[in-house]
């Protein structure tokens, strides 16, 4: 369930459990929805396979890890911090869920393989020191902690030969480095990941804390090819008092001078952004420039999530903004930028563009991450050049 790094864990979890009949669910927590669609997936997967073991994990497990383990269906609840440890698997304890705030490293847990992806997915990085009012992550993650570059060079180097594209995750990604000797950054561990392993044909970095990039950083996301020309943000919100409100660290007009650098630097660079509709205090005034932030930062691939309060955070105890209005504003902010992606889409027909060609072979990504339909089937994790024809429901032709 949920983001890219539990896709990286779930990988590393297949790996422990070997030809053990269970099922693991990696659950997520960064909405009171995702929590629920959890709790429906553990009752689906039951009913499915009643014989299984069946164990949950992730974010929504560890930060409530009794409820999850009152629930009938469930045989075990492991921990965020134990779930890749085969210790963890081996115990036949109902509940094996410790402190995470106290966890203090990060080891180099990263699949082998991704035997089904054509992308593989690296942590690099795990939880967050930062504190936004709406987000119950950090009790879920703990604090921000490193993979040692060492540790993230020789993985990749062990996948790149049957993978196409790394993807470099993390929960706070644009912290990397500060708790590792010498604190290096993001861009030196890019820098490094490059120079190391040269057979690595495309790397992208999942989404970035705008105010951390640095000018070490922005180099590598506009002049490196390797470097896929994708870059997602994590802006939320397009009013300063609601980014006040959020204890953001950025104002709107940083937002969107840095997407503008990155579009000049780098034209056929891609943006896509997180944003909250509906966060508490927030008025009509207050959410018009939240939605003219997807055209001001070209935004063309965004992730849009209705407010829900999260036990525990600040922003649940602000003045909450009515439920039938937040569900108005996440579906107009849907249409603007379903708009501006379309407009885009459009711009890069006859263009020519380089597809890993992802399962079953007439499917694939495009560098800035458009999602590509070939008309002639390719073997899954080739790269190819094609030109784009049309565009069909939603997607590019080729």
């Amino acid at each position: 369930m949920g983001c890219r790094l539990n896709l990286a864990e779930g990988e590393s979890i297949r790996a422990l459990l070997g030809e053990r009949d269970a099922i693991v669910v990696n659950s997520c927590a960064v909405t009171n929805e995702a929590v629920k669609q959890t709790r429906q997936a553990i009752r689906r997967a039951r009913r499915e396979r009643p014989e299984a073991e069946l164990v949950v994990t992730g974010c929504a497990a560890q930060i409530d890890p009794a409820a999850f383990a009152a629930m009938p269906e469930v045989d075990r609840v492991i921990g965020n911090a134990e779930k890749l440890l085969p210790a963890a698997w081996a115990s036949d304890a109902k509940v094996q869920v410790q402190d995470i705030l106290a966890v203090r490293e990060t080891a180099p847990h990263l699949a082998a393989s991704f035997s089904t992806h054509a992308r593989a997915f690296v942590e690099v990085q795990n939880g967050c020191d930062h504190r936004c009012t709406f987000c119950a992550i950090p009790f879920g993650r703990g604090n921000s902690r490193s993979v040692p570059a060492g540790a993230v060079i020789d993985r990749i180097a062990m996948l790149a030969d049957a993978h196409g594209e790394v993807v470099l995750t993390g929960v706070d990604l644009t912290s990397y480095g500060h708790d590792l000797p010498g604190a290096p950054t993001l861009g030196s561990l890019v820098e490094r990941i490059l120079r190391h392993v040269p057979r690595l044909q495309r790397l992208r970095l999942s989404s970035l804390d705008g105010i951390e990039v640095d000018d070490r950083l922005f180099a590598l996301l506009t002049q490196e090819p390797r470097v896929m020309p994708h870059v997602h943000l994590s802006l939320q919100a397009g009013d300063d008092m609601i980014l006040k409100r959020m204890k953001r660290r950025h104002a709107r007009a940083q937002s969107v001078a840095l997407a503008e650098r990155l579009r000049v630097a780098r034209p056929d660079i891609a943006i896509g952004a997180d944003l909250i509709a509906g966060f508490p205090t927030e008025d009509d005034r207050m959410f018009e420039n939240t939605r003219a932030l997807i055209a001001d930062c070209g935004v063309v691939h965004a992730h849009i999530f209705p407010y829900s309060p999260r036990a525990g955070t600040p922003a649940a105890r602000m003045p909450q903004v009515a439920h039938a209005t937040i569900r108005d504003r996440a579906a107009r902010l849907r249409a603007a930028a379903a708009e501006q992606r379309a407009r885009w889409l459009e711009s890069l027909v006859g263009s020519r563009q380089q597809v890993l060609v992802e399962r079953p072979g007439d499917r694939g990504h495009a560098g800035n991450f458009a999602e590509v339909r070939l008309t002639a089937p390719r073997k899954t994790g080739e790269t190819v050049n094609v030109t784009i024809a049309r565009v069909e429901d939603g997607m590019l032709v080729a």
